[in-house]
């Protein structure tokens, strides 16, 4: 598999199973997101000697807020240290990081953070690593529907302007190629409200394996997975084939 012709633009990824991983192993579920920032790192890692351009992860959701507050407590905790040790890694790597989602629910102290590690990376040119964080796929349309209408409101645009170009471009992703394919981990089948827009079109791939024991093999085997996929885009087999 050496040819990057048929490869994913961007991969979409829900790090599913963390707490199931640590519970299994009479450990806390904070133990379990641990290693699931080790697997992060590794298959980070690996994207960038596959040469994927983008990476796109869902770290924390809107909805994360209801798990208990230690737990939640915990998990920034992790997020501020994860950014203070991977950011040489990632400059190392030539990755650059983009958070999306809504930042104003984070402390001043973390999204301090996300916004220097986000300029700190911002020249590198490979790997574009993306962490969907207090992110939810409706909130993003709703957020872009919120700026569309304060626009149709200024009188900068009318009804007859708005398309789905226009929706695309006032959406988190903007800018960046939307999911080719999106993996799942940890054994259920379901968008968990990730990128509804954007992933309209993507390959959907679901794997057993928990999120901390996914490895670059695994990574392999989902690529290797969508090589196989004819992606036709609301077209028929005899189209694709002309």
């Amino acid at each position: 598999m050496d040819q990057t012709n048929n490869l994913p633009k961007n991969i979409a990824i829900i790090m599913d199973g963390n707490g199931r991983w640590a519970t299994q192993r009479g450990l806390p579920r904070i133990a379990g997101h641990k290693s699931g920032v080790t697997t992060l790192r590794n298959i980070v890692q690996h994207s960038v000697r596959r040469k994927i351009k983008v990476l796109t992860v869902f770290a924390f959701s809107s909805e994360n807020w209801e798990r208990p507050p230690q737990e939640v407590d915990l998990l920034m905790e992790l997020f501020m240290t994860a950014l203070r040790n991977e950011v040489d890694d990632l400059h190392k790597n030539n990755v650059a990081l983009t958070f999306i989602g809504e930042r104003t629910g984070f402390s001043k102290k973390l999204t301090d953070m996300i916004n220097s590690t986000e300029k700190d990376t911002a020249l590198n040119f490979g790997l574009q690593l993306v962490i969907a964080a207090n992110y939810g796929g409706r909130w993003d349309i709703t957020d872009a529907c919120k700026k569309i209408v304060s626009k149709a409101c200024q009188g900068e645009l009318t009804s007859n302007d708005v398309d789905e170009s226009m929706i695309t471009s006032h959406l988190s992703l903007y800018g960046l190629p939307e999911p080719d394919l999106f993996i799942r981990t940890g054994g259920e089948q379901r968008i968990s409200n990730f990128l509804l827009w954007q992933c309209a079109y993507s390959e959907l791939y679901f794997c057993d394996v928990l999120w901390p024991d996914f490895n670059a093999n695994h990574f392999d085997e989902s690529l290797q997975w969508y090589e196989g996929r004819q992606r036709r885009f609301g077209r028929t087999d005899e189209q694709i084939k002309d």
